[in-house]
C-alpha cells in the first residue's frame, strides 16, 4: 500500500469523469474544512493480507490526524502511486470497513466517488507533518 496523507485547510472536489465500469453514475460536489485527506493505493500483494494492511492504513490515518488537530478524514482511491492496483472490489471493500472503523473511534469520516476522476481542489498548509508518504 502507498498512502499519501495531506492536511487540507480546505478539500474539495467534483466528479468529472466516470472511469470504472462497475461504478454507480452520478454527480457529486462537495467541500470539507480541516481534514486529513489519505490519497491511497491498494496494490496487488495488499490482497495476500488485507486485513493487516488496513489496520497499519488506519493507525497511519488516526497519527496524521492527530499531529494536524482534526477529526476529519477523507478516504480517496488514488490508483497514481504505484503500478501495482489491487482488485477494484477489494478496494472499495477495504475503504468500506475502515471508515466504519475510524467512525466507531470517533472520527469524521467520508469517501471521495469510488471509480471517478474529480476535479480537485487542495488547500494544504506549508506546515511540518501536514504532507505524509507511508508505503507499507
Amino acid at each position: 500500500m502507498k498512502l499519501l496523507m495531506i492536511y487540507s485547510e480546505k478539500f474539495a472536489y467534483k466528479t468529472n469523469i466516470k472511469n470504472l465500469e462497475s461504478a454507480k453514475k452520478y454527480e457529486e460536489e462537495k467541500q470539507i474544512e480541516n481534514t486529513l485527506v489519505g490519497f491511497i493505493q491498494v496494490e496487488q500483494k495488499d490482497e495476500e493480507d488485507i486485513s493487516k494492511v488496513e489496520t497499519k492504513m488506519i493507525k497511519n490515518l488516526k497519527w496524521a490526524a492527530k499531529k494536524n488537530d482534526t477529526n476529519n478524514i477523507v478516504l480517496h482511491s488514488f490508483a497514481h502511486l504505484s503500478m501495482s492496483k489491487a482488485d477494484e472490489g477489494i478496494t472499495k471493500e477495504l475503504f468500506d470497513r475502515a471508515e466504519q472503523r475510524l467512525k466507531n473511534s470517533g472520527y469524521e469520516v467520508s469517501q471521495t466517488p469510488f471509480g471517478y476522476f474529480l476535479d480537485l481542489d487542495v488547500q494544504a498548509p506549508g506546515k511540518s507533518l501536514a504532507r505524509v508518504f507511508k508505503e507499507f
